[in-house]
């Protein structure tokens, strides 16, 4: 599912592994902006990030092997 942009606070479910995962850093790299993501679990500081490239079309972002968890996008 594709939404109007990543944003920090961001929960997504990796489709392989089930589990949820916070973003928590957007960056850009030249012409390719990138997520960071960290399980959203009581041991999240001591896990390693996810950093997982975001591909943009005309329905909005997304992030490839991931499913965005929360409904609503109106902020």
């Amino acid at each position: 599912m594709a939404v109007k942009s990543i944003q920090l606070g961001q929960v997504w479910r990796n489709e392989a592994d089930g589990k949820n995962y916070l973003v928590t850093k957007v960056y850009n790299e030249l012409f390719t902006q990138f997520a960071m993501l960290r399980p959203a679990e009581v041991n999240a500081p001591n896990i390693e990030t996810t950093r997982v490239k975001v591909t943009k079309g005309p329905e909005g972002a997304s992030l490839p092997g991931f499913a965005f968890t929360q409904d609503s996008q109106d902020f």
